[in-house]
């Protein structure tokens, strides 16, 4: 089989388009993950069992539950609810929302990695639970799961393939619609696998530096 140049040139206007869609529903999964993740991680620690047990049985569900299923789920039976998103909106919703399961059992091991004499110096100075929070026991937790969460993102970046099931043009959406189009799938899923490495590759080695940095 030929290797067509030509095919190359004309998917890559269709390639910056999906490469941005990717990106924007990465970006914003990520941030609906880590945001979430973390709340599901305190309302875990509350003291009521009338929170905890809720939030445990519906983490859980999630996180047992493949993200396709989760993504039909939001796309096709909400709207019968009267719920309707437009597809990138679902597709981010569904990432984040599978995600932040995960991250929560990061925010967790972090949480409770924090030794236990940072609490007591904490209640000795009579500091508020809030400050507590933030001003001492989170700042220490976060620095310790930053490389695990940075795995997520990678995660994150691997399963958007997945929101073309739900319409979504991201890469490898645009690159089916071109190949079905002009019949050529060889150089287009070709170019999309590369990008993935290209994106993936560099993430990993930053992620590395990083925890190294922490570490130090």
């Amino acid at each position: 089989m030929k290797w067509d140049w030509g095919a190359v040139r004309d998917f890559l206007p269709h390639f910056w388009d999906g490469l941005l869609v990717t990106l924007q529903a990465l970006v914003l999964g990520s941030l609906i993950a880590f945001v979430l993740g973390l709340v599901w991680a305190l309302l875990m620690r509350t003291p009521t069992r009338w929170v905890r047990w809720p939030v445990g049985v519906v983490t859980e569900f999630i996180r047992d539950t493949p993200l396709l299923v989760q993504l039909f789920f939001l796309f096709y039976v909400l709207p019968e609810w009267g719920l309707a998103f437009s597809a990138l909106t679902t597709g981010v919703v569904a990432i984040g929302l599978h995600y932040s399961t995960y991250t929560m059992q990061v925010y967790r091991a972090g949480i409770e990695a924090v030794p236990a004499g940072q609490w007591e110096a904490a209640t000795a100075l009579s500091l508020p639970m809030r400050r507590t929070w933030t001003a001492v026991i989170l700042p220490q937790a976060i620095r310790r799961v930053v490389p695990a969460l940075g795995n997520y993102v990678i995660s994150m970046l691997k399963d958007t393939p997945m929101l073309m099931a739900i319409t979504v043009l991201d890469m490898l959406g645009e690159a089916r619609l071109f190949s079905q189009q002009h019949f050529q799938f060889t150089e287009p899923l070709t170019v999309i696998g590369v990008a993935f490495v290209l994106i993936s590759y560099p993430a990993s080695l930053l992620l590395r530096a990083l925890e190294r940095r922490l570490v130090r």
